[in-house]
């Protein structure tokens, strides 16, 4: 997802104050119905499931809406929500058939059926929006209804089909409140979840309350809940420090994050090592001055992704060497290997091999308000002129605008923040260097191809390791992107708060109604 879920490899929970009796830290019953204020940078692109692949937006989505199977906190195998019961019913892993509850009505108090199962998956893929989630459906050939029964026929076998069912992209919606060919435009969200959409003003704030007909995996129903959106993570950090919020989650500057203290007692701080990566995402379009592999693998030799994460980032990330980050099974170290220290000579002699005229000039995007990301251009920048082979001329815009323009192809390079949609290391195959993936920017490799079917082939994900090394050497080579950094992701509260963990637990689910007044 765009810089959109997360694989926990280790989670701190520093509690404010010592000695905090066990009673105290229980929620508090008579808080049960009193607001709890969230803030992010995280926008949201759109309200409609078919229109978003992003972490703002799928984070709303994983309150609002319901998809057939879920992620328990910390689990790794998808679990009934909507459904009663999932299974693949042949051994070829191209037949998936889900039970739908029958206890399921919208806000609106209409009961959920199968067809608006079939509805909700059938209008993402016919949408097909640029920077929707049509992507990750890849190999969903049809869907079928009958009865409680939803039947998902496959193209390729695919074992992680599951996971795939328990993201934003498997949110069900209302067939009667959402146009069949197109995006829904309004300010409403009509689904199952945990929580009603209240109210919504773009780019400000979403109301939430609980939801008195949810039914499905979760037990508690909850506290009323907004979130609040700004602009970049120095206006967040203006609105925690005036206390006008409760929590804070995604992103804060680095500055802040790398200086909070574990014995401050007027808050409470959630640091887990994550498996949010961003690459710098390349261009590969014949039009596109990376066209030619030499150029984009002369961009490797040049980046020194320590000084980057120092300079930029305060030590809040960890330099990342590979397409699959650390403590995911398949991680390996390849543009280490192939790119181990920053090297002119090298990036010269591919230039020069590849015939193309000094310096090669480019343009490199970036969105706006995220953490540091103007910094970490001017870094970049600095770094790939250093030697006169590349000349670039780097652009911020807007979150939606930048989704769109790299979408149609309108920037050679741009940098981009990956959170893993399901605890798998799928999530960073096929929807960042699988033909017709995410990113979009034209690269396709029928070996990668092969290697990313050759994974999803495989029930037993152990087994999978060999094949996404291999893919990842690949990848080096090729170079589509480069692996930037790894960061460590941050969940800050008051002290009167509990369960901020849950809203960054590695399973990709945004979990408000875990949070409560203690």
């Amino acid at each position: 997802m765009r810089s959109v879920r997360l694989w926990i490899l280790a989670t701190l929970l520093v509690l404010a104050g010592a000695g905090v009796a066990g009673w105290q830290l229980l929620p508090a019953k008579q808080n049960s119905d009193r607001t709890i204020t969230v803030g992010t940078t995280d926008a949201v692109t759109s309200l409609d499931p078919a229109g978003a692949y992003d972490a703002g937006s799928w984070a709303l989505f994983s309150n609002v809406f319901q998809s057939l199977l879920t992620f328990e906190p910390g689990g790794t195998k998808p679990v009934p929500d909507a459904a009663r019961s999932c299974a693949f019913t042949d051994a070829g892993l191209r037949t998936y058939r889900c039970t739908l509850r029958d206890d399921l009505t919208f806000a609106s108090g209409r009961k959920v059926t199968a067809e608006d199962v079939q509805f909700s998956f059938d209008r993402i893929k016919r949408i097909n929006d640029e920077v929707g989630p049509a992507s990750l459906l890849s190999t969903l050939g049809s869907v079928d209804a009958s009865g409680l029964t939803v039947t998902f026929h496959l193209a390729s076998p695919d074992a992680t089909f599951p996971f795939k069912l328990a993201t934003g992209a498997g949110s069900i919606v209302d067939s009667t409140a959402y146009p069949r060919r197109s995006l829904r435009t309004d300010s409403g969200a009509d689904g199952t979840g945990p929580y009603v959409l209240k109210t919504y003003t773009r780019d400000a704030k979403a109301v939430l309350a609980p939801n008195p007909r949810y039914k499905g995996a979760v037990d508690d129903s909850g506290r009323p809940v907004v979130l609040r959106y700004y602009p970049n993570s120095q206006a967040l950090q203006v609105a925690w420090k005036a206390k006008e919020l409760d929590v804070v989650a995604r992103q804060l500057p680095p500055a802040v994050l790398a200086a909070l203290s574990p014995s401050d007692p007027a808050q409470r701080v959630t640091a887990a090592d994550s498996a949010e990566t961003r690459n710098l995402v390349l261009n590969v379009r014949p039009a596109s001055p990376l066209h030619d592999r030499r150029v984009r693998q002369a961009l490797a030799s040049l980046i020194d992704r320590e000084k980057l994460v120092d300079r930029t980032y305060r030590g809040t990330t960890d330099a990342l060497y590979g397409l699959i980050p650390a403590g995911i099974t398949g991680h390996t170290t390849a543009f280490f290997d192939d790119y181990p220290q920053p090297d002119a000579k090298k990036a010269r002699a591919l230039l020069t091999e590849a015939g193309v005229k000094l310096p090669v000039r480019f343009t490199y995007g970036f969105a706006e308000g995220r953490g540091a990301a103007a910094e970490e251009a001017a870094e970049l920048k600095r770094q790939l002129e250093a030697d006169g082979l590349f000349k670039v001329t780097t652009v911020g815009y807007e979150w939606t605008e930048f989704q769109k323009k790299y979408a149609e192809g309108g920037l050679d390079a741009w940098a981009v923040g990956w959170v893993a949609d399901y605890p798998d290391a799928d999530t960073f195959g096929a929807p960042l260097v699988g033909t017709g993936n995410s990113m979009k920017n034209g690269y396709s490799n029928k070996d990668v191809d092969g290697l990313i079917r050759q994974t999803q082939e495989d029930a037993d994900r152990s087994r999978t390791a060999d094949a996404f090394r291999r893919l990842q050497a690949d990848v080096a080579q090729d170079v589509p992107l480069i692996p930037l950094w790894q960061r460590k992701d941050y969940v800050i509260s008051t002290e009167d708060i509990g369960g901020g963990e849950y809203l960054s637990d590695g399973t990709g689910v945004f979990r408000l109604w875990r949070l409560s007044w203690l």
